[in-house]
């Protein structure tokens, strides 16, 4: 079964609105037929839309839940039904304060903190537009309670954000996770995208490309819940490893012995701050370019810088720099960095930041260099791993119609 929203035109019997359909494979999904009686959830609005669709069972009964949004309100509507026809209105939910200028994706899935399973949260994912010159396309998450009719959003504490942003870089929009996956994990996978700049991307034949799928989990961060992720492991070495061990990192940029030959790449580096104001790496290193991957001390953020990545001058809000807070841990920085062919992606202190980002580097950028600002760090190592493209597997399953 698949639940998708249907757009109608304006000169359709339901006049430009939004509503949610249902269709149905025999085949394994080769082949699908609409339900007849489509739409089968009609609010008659022109922006309700992007239904998520879960089996939830608690001490109000075991039924199918639905999470849609009306987006222009920026509301969460809930329904319930239990045959995915019928649909009876639960609640809405709203933010406290305004968060962005239209929601879409919503997602809502529990998860427990540090995997003990009496203290079980729920998370609401949604993606949002934020005001126009703020970067675009973003995504959120809100930690509560859902008690099968409502979801409630609990507060951080005074003066805290009611919100996270699911993802620090400027292209991760439109996650959502799988249900009932292996283990009991919660798997998420996102669109590697911004609407600023989605239609002007300079490539061909291809616009924007799917982030790697994370399991993400809840942490206790000082009483706390933080949504932490880090990629499905899977990805398989396309050859050996080349590892550098500990050294100083003096100010000024210092070229590493190591090329990007245009395999995609896993780069794994913990550093020292030592005495240095601000450290890192800058990827796909050119003459005088490339993407600074840095740690800033005296903020103690993280930042992405792509102002100098490549071609950036297509769209501009692209050039741009992006940072999220994350502590040092015994004053060192662990870093997780995925390069392909026009992106990457950072987990930072094992996934409790990360930024997902679009670049587009010119053909001799291809090098990896460590710097240093205001001091000296040190790396206290490094391992580049080139990586084997991952196919698609496709299993076929026979489903019947519900």
């Amino acid at each position: 079964m698949a639940i998708y929203t249907s757009a109608y035109a304006e000169d359709s019997r339901y006049r430009g609105i939004q509503a949610q359909s249902l269709a149905y494979s025999l085949d394994g999904g080769e082949t699908w037929s609409k339900h007849e009686a489509n739409p089968v959830l009609d609010r008659s609005s022109l922006h309700f839309r992007d239904p998520k669709v879960f089996r939830y069972t608690g001490p109000t009964g075991s039924y199918w839940v639905m999470v849609a949004v009306e987006a222009v309100e920026r509301k969460a509507v809930l329904y319930r039904s239990d045959d995915l026809r019928h649909w009876t209105h639960l609640s809405d939910f709203e933010a406290r304060t305004k968060v962005g200028e239209i929601w879409e994706c919503p997602d809502l899935f529990p998860l427990a903190v540090d995997g003990n399973p009496a203290d079980v949260k729920w998370v609401l994912v949604v993606s949002l537009g934020r005001v126009h010159g703020e970067g675009g396309s973003a995504s959120v998450y809100f930690v509560g309670d859902f008690d099968g009719l409502a979801f409630t959003s609990t507060p951080a504490g005074a003066g805290a954000a009611e919100y996270g942003w699911l993802d620090s870089g400027r292209d991760y929009y439109a996650a959502v996770s799988f249900d009932s996956a292996p283990d009991g994990r919660r798997i998420m996978i996102g669109w590697m995208n911004n609407w600023d700049y989605a239609r002007v991307l300079p490539t061909s034949p291809w616009r924007g490309s799917m982030a790697l799928p994370r399991e993400i989990v809840l942490r206790d961060d000082n009483g706390l819940p933080l949504l932490v992720q880090r990629p499905v492991p899977g990805l398989l070495p396309a050859g050996k490893p080349l590892r550098l061990d500990l050294r100083d990192v003096p100010e000024g940029s210092h070229r590493l012995p190591v090329e990007w030959d245009g395999t995609p790449c896993l780069i794994e580096a913990t550093f020292d701050a030592g005495v240095a104001a601000e450290f890192g790496l800058v990827l796909r290193h050119g003459v005088d370019r490339g993407t600074r991957l840095g740690y800033d001390v005296g903020r103690g953020e993280i930042l992405l810088d792509r102002t100098e990545s490549g071609q950036v001058d297509f769209h501009p809000s692209f050039p741009s720099v992006e940072r999220a807070r994350v502590a040092l841990v015994g004053n060192r920085l662990r870093l997780q960095v995925y390069i392909d062919a026009a992106s990457v992606e950072v987990f930072a202190q094992d996934g409790r930041a990360t930024f997902a980002e679009q670049v587009f580097p010119h053909c001799e950028s291809t090098g990896l260099s460590l710097y240093a600002v205001g001091g000296t760090a040190q790396l206290l190592g490094l391992t580049a791993t080139p990586l084997e493209p991952t196919p698609v597997v496709r299993e076929r399953q026979r489903v019947r119609a519900i």
